[in-house]
């Protein structure tokens, strides 16, 4: 198999990079306007719970099944709106090194590329739906989505924070800042190649921020300042100049804070 230089990415077409670039931001926009309504219709929600609460009527909160799809489809449209970005240099990598290659259907293939990629994260989804529904029957879990114990939320700071500087972050970090490599030592030509190849990068960028996301337990599940900082800090991991340096000191930060929320609930 003859494998393309680091040049030949530039192959990609005016046409293929405006056509992905737009589907990738119209994706993320569309994920960020559903997220802005949920959050409008949770806040009715809750100001309807306290309303009722201040009544002296109590309301069955037992979720059942429709809840936990929900809940679910909340989190997987909050992994577009916050992974999107960061993954959209692989895309456009991917995509250039398929028409250097000579790919006719460049977009088609980047599109199973970008599926697979966002399976994982709908693997990812599920896992973190089943996990709030858990923290709510044990009623561990806030109306605003927080864990209510204090230790809870020092222990997922502090091992987060500790994963943050562990080989295995580091090695799934250095991935994805350059997946050049992968690229080029694991091609598959056709389109289930290609979602293969996301399914495997996704796998590697899922190494990479599945704690950071657990910490959205502690700031707030739904607060759409924090999920926009995370997704903000992700870009900043994985592409900029310093973002390995970064890693480690978010790292560190969050064992500090953490902590100090178990030191002062002793």
């Amino acid at each position: 198999m003859a494998f393309v230089s680091p040049s030949q990415t530039a192959a990609l077409s005016r046409r293929d990079r405006v056509i992905i670039s737009s589907c990738l931001v119209l994706l993320t926009a569309l994920a960020w306007m559903y997220l802005f309504h949920l959050d409008h219709q949770m806040s009715a929600a809750m100001e309807h719970d306290r309303m009722m609460a201040d009544m002296g009527m109590t309301m069955d909160m037992q979720w059942n099944t429709a809840d936990i799809f929900f809940t679910f489809a909340m989190w997987a449209v909050m992994m577009v709106g916050m992974m999107m970005a960061s993954a959209a240099p692989v895309m456009l990598l991917f995509a250039g090194m398929q028409r250097a290659r000579g790919a006719r259907r460049t977009p088609p293939v980047v599109f199973a590329f970008s599926a697979g990629y966002l399976l994982v994260w709908t693997a990812f989804s599920a896992c973190a739906a089943l996990a709030q529904w858990a923290l709510h029957q044990a009623a561990m879990l806030s109306p605003a989505m927080t864990t209510s114990s204090a230790r809870l939320s020092s222990a997922i700071l502090i091992a987060s924070g500790v994963y943050q500087l562990t080989p295995f972050k580091g090695a799934c970090l250095t991935h994805c800042r350059s997946p050049l490599g992968f690229l080029m030592s694991r091609w598959r030509d056709g389109t289930g190649g290609a979602m293969r190849m996301g399914i495997e990068h996704g796998t590697y960028c899922l190494g990479c921020c599945w704690a950071l996301m657990c910490v959205l337990f502690v700031v707030g599940v739904m607060n759409l300042v924090w999920v926009a900082a995370m997704a903000i800090f992700v870009l900043v991991e994985k592409i900029g100049p310093a973002g390995a340096f970064v890693a480690r000191v978010a790292g560190v930060a969050m064992i500090a804070v953490g902590a100090l929320v178990w030191s002062a609930h002793l």
